[in-house]
């Protein structure tokens, strides 16, 4: 099958780690892929240059560009394109546009966040617009679908379900070792318990929140660290907050790491403040790794972490809520183990990247599932 994906670019993020290892396996099922980028191609189209499959650029300019426009629709002719696969409302609308009239047999769109945000209201006009010449439209989780259903983004008969998946071979649970290294590369005593975060630091992953919540876990275990992975807008801001909070010296800052794997696997804890989540491959990574997991209710985060059996569950934007969360995991070893295994066994299980694939390879196919998606733990 002829394969194009159409994505913004492919710089660091979760969208863009999804559709390189969504490209990655589709290839080596036999498939023929390419993805088409509508700005630059990205800091990690060279993984799927390095596999022979086509990265294009389409250097997209601010505003109407028809030079971009053309380029994205001589891609997609030329690559004889059977499925249409793209990603999020602008690299959809554009990608239709660019494809109308070239005998594209399937238009499939995934959404990786939730609803509409309030500063692109001609986004979702043009969005919708698109909705016409589209197949399937996918969420990433079943509290998306819904919003999306309900605030008039899709309609009903076209909203389907695939959550996210990872693969699952380059994660294995944490250990003592991979622990050793992080106290040492951290330059702390053996016996520090490591709390860890992975997003880029911005408003919507509310790290601000994370960092008032260690503060008051710290005074009560003032053997705990703060480990933040990755990095943005927000990091001078929130080095601010840690040293008001009386715990710049235990907040860890290691910017955008290439070795994630690695380092989850020498955590004890991973903790997701999120306002807003989609369905996180943050959360996933961190059940592969068999972390216990605290997590805000929000988005499809309860999909992943079952309350009382993977980890615990807050409420958005309730630093002490947080803080008690972890501090009573801490607090019971045994337990917070065997929510590592469950959550490693629900993963296995529900959110493997093969999984994921099979699902959109039935909607390539134009079959569909109308039925809410309910994983048992």
């Amino acid at each position: 099958m002829n394969i194009t994906h159409v994505v913004e670019n492919l710089n660091r993020g979760g969208l863009e780690r999804m559709v390189l290892e969504l490209v990655k396996l589709q290839h080596r099922q036999g498939h023929r892929c390419q993805v088409v980028c509508l700005f630059e191609p990205g800091s990690q189209a060279h993984e799927l240059d390095a596999l022979g499959i086509p990265v294009n650029g389409c250097n997209k300019q601010r505003g109407v560009d028809f030079r971009a426009l053309s380029r994205a629709r001589d891609l997609i002719r030329r690559h004889d394109t059977e499925v249409l696969h793209t990603h999020n409302a602008v690299a959809h609308y554009l990608g239709v546009l660019a494809s109308l009239r070239l005998g594209v047999r399937r238009v499939i769109n995934t959404r990786h966040g939730m609803g509409i945000n309030q500063h692109t209201a001609r986004r979702e006009w043009l969005y919708r617009r698109a909705l016409t010449r589209t197949d399937t439209v996918v969420t990433v989780c079943e509290a998306a679908r819904r919003d999306a259903i309900t605030l008039g983004i899709v309609p009903w008969p076209k909203a389907q379900v695939v959550p996210n998946g990872i693969a699952l071979e380059g994660f294995a649970p944490a250990s003592t070792s991979m622990r050793e290294r992080l106290h040492r590369l951290l330059n702390l005593p053996d016996d520090a318990t490591l709390i860890g975060n992975v997003g880029r630091l911005n408003w919507a992953k509310d790290q601000v929140g994370l960092i008032r919540a260690f503060g008051r876990l710290h005074a009560q275990r003032p053997d705990t660290a703060l480990v933040l992975i990755g990095d943005g807008e927000l990091r001078a801001e929130l080095q601010r907050e840690a040293a008001d909070e009386g715990v710049g010296d235990r907040v860890y800052f290691l910017g955008d790491r290439t070795d994630v794997h690695e380092l989850l696997q020498g955590l004890d804890l991973f903790v997701l403040s999120s306002l807003s989540e989609g369905y996180s491959i943050a959360l996933l990574e961190a059940c592969a790794v068999a972390l216990p997991i605290v997590a805000t209710d929000v988005g499809g985060n309860a999909e992943i972490v079952h309350d009382g059996h993977t980890g615990r569950l807050v409420p958005p934007g309730d630093p002490t809520a947080l803080a008690e969360a972890i501090l009573s995991l801490l607090r019971e070893p045994l337990r917070a183990t065997a929510c590592g295994r469950a959550a490693r066994e629900w993963v296995e299980q529900n959110g493997t990247l093969e999984t994921m694939a099979g699902r959109y390879a039935l909607l390539y196919h134009g079959v569909t599932d109308r039925a809410p998606c309910d994983y048992a733990y």
